[in-house]
């Protein structure tokens, strides 16, 4: 059957039979677009027959809205909390869907400013108002599962969800747009309902906390699935904002083990410089930070990531985005020590403690250079590339450094050809010097 064949009738019972899906599963959790081949194939393959009666669907936990023994007639899977909807179907589904939206949202405007007119708050007039409002509801969500980007019914779905102002609406308004991700998790229209959301709860929910570790774990399984994720980690890094002292400590350290097994993604790596810059900034809100501690646990904090980071760059070899978080590191970190040591408030014993540890910060980074120069095999560019990033780093943190530390520093160089390095493997920098 083409698509040109479809009734308005039939494209109206298509759209009611998808939104009487939607209602019948609430706890559906992806959305997925299939061709009808394959459709008939997850029937035969979960060992329902074509034939078999909507009793026995049902109760294998699977169900049918059209007749199965021809492929074509095959519209939508339902089963375990997944919905696939057939391809054959997508357009004639948006036309109706868009069609039916429309056609309540005009009446949904026009009994609104009626209402302002009239000032009616009669029982019908509100009963009819609820009534549309639910109609509204239905089909813009099933718009923006076949439309993502169609910003009316996002803004439509605001008004009414502030009109209510329910935190079970706001709830599910979470649950449809992380429906809508399923199958398209680079939505900037999704990201950003999900955003105006958690704004309008932020005061309102006694279990935000659990909201926000919720959002974050979605970003990390979205980002498995969709790689280089700019606009999921940037909803991750826009929560953070929204984040306990205790629960950036916690996301700090939960999202190592992910990093660790994406060191490619400079994405992740932002997070983290997030989470830590954050860190810095709670911690110069704190009165009597330093006699409190405070500072000393932050120290620690950098000191970790930092050997963590060194340990990431030696197993995985020639990874620029672990080069490029060592340079923030060292920087935040080698900052905070030094503007110590010129603070009035420390006492000398402090200010030589403080020395040492920027001697002992410089020792381990000269160590990890030599171990970094060293290249292993001739034939992988890895080694080449390993060899490069790390002059490169050690050469930018002399220029970040007081002059007088730069010239500790490139005492310290003397011994490493890194010019020579850096002209063979990048013409271009020779004006660099070392």
């Amino acid at each position: 059957m083409s698509e040109e064949s479809y009734s308005k009738g039939d494209t109206v019972d298509l759209l009611h039979e998808l939104e009487d899906i939607l209602e019948s599963d609430p706890l559906i959790d992806e959305v997925g677009f299939i061709h009808p081949s394959q459709l008939l194939a997850l029937y035969e393959g979960s060992g329902i027959s074509t034939s078999s009666s909507d009793k026995a669907m049902h109760q294998s936990g699977g169900r049918s809205f059209a007749d199965t023994s021809n492929q074509e007639n095959i519209y939508f899977w339902n089963r375990d909390h997944k919905l696939g909807i057939s391809t054959h179907v997508l357009l004639p589904l948006y036309k109706a869907a868009k069609q039916e939206f429309m056609i309540a949202f005009k009446q949904f405007k026009t009994l609104g400013s009626q209402s302002d007119k009239v000032g009616d708050s009669s029982l019908v007039f509100e009963s009819s108002y609820d009534c549309l409002e639910i109609i509204l509801m239905r089909h813009s969500r099933s718009l923006l599962l076949l439309s993502c980007d169609f910003m009316t019914a996002w803004n439509c779905r605001k008004l009414v969800v502030l009109k209510k102002n329910q935190l079970s609406m706001f709830i599910d308004e979470l649950h449809l747009s992380a429906l809508v991700l399923s199958y398209s998790p680079k939505s900037e229209q999704a990201w950003n309902h999900r955003r105006w959301v958690i704004k309008s709860i932020s005061g309102n929910s006694s279990n935000f906390r659990e909201i926000l570790e919720k959002e974050s774990e979605l970003v990390e399984k979205l980002a498995e699935r969709s790689k280089m994720n700019y606009r999921a980690w940037n909803h991750r890094c826009w929560l953070i904002s929204y984040m306990k002292r205790e629960q950036v400590f916690r996301e700090l350290k939960k999202s190592r083990s992910w990093a660790a097994l994406h060191v490619a993604d400079s994405s992740c790596f932002h997070y983290r410089r997030q989470l830590l810059l954050k860190i810095l900034e709670d911690s110069s809100c704190m009165e009597e930070t330093v006699s409190s501690g405070y500072n000393v646990e932050i120290d620690q904090v950098w000191k970790d990531e930092l050997d963590w980071n060194k340990t990431m760059t030696k197993r995985y070899v020639g990874r620029e985005a672990l080069w490029l978080h060592r340079r923030f590191l060292s920087v935040c970190w080698s900052n905070n020590i030094l503007r110590g040591s010129s603070d009035a408030s420390y006492n000398s014993k402090e200010k030589i403690s403080m020395k040492h540890c920027w001697d002992t910060f410089l020792e381990d980074e000269i160590s990890l250079l030599s171990s970094c120069l060293t290249i292993v095999d001739d034939e992988f560019e890895d080694f080449h590339a390993q060899a490069t990033y790390s002059a490169s780093y050690i050469l930018w943190l002399k220029m970040q450094v007081p002059e007088f530390l730069g010239i500790e520093l490139q005492e310290k160089l003397r011994e490493f050809d890194l010019k020579a390095l850096l002209n063979k493997s990048y013409p271009q920098r020779s004006s660099l010097s070392v």
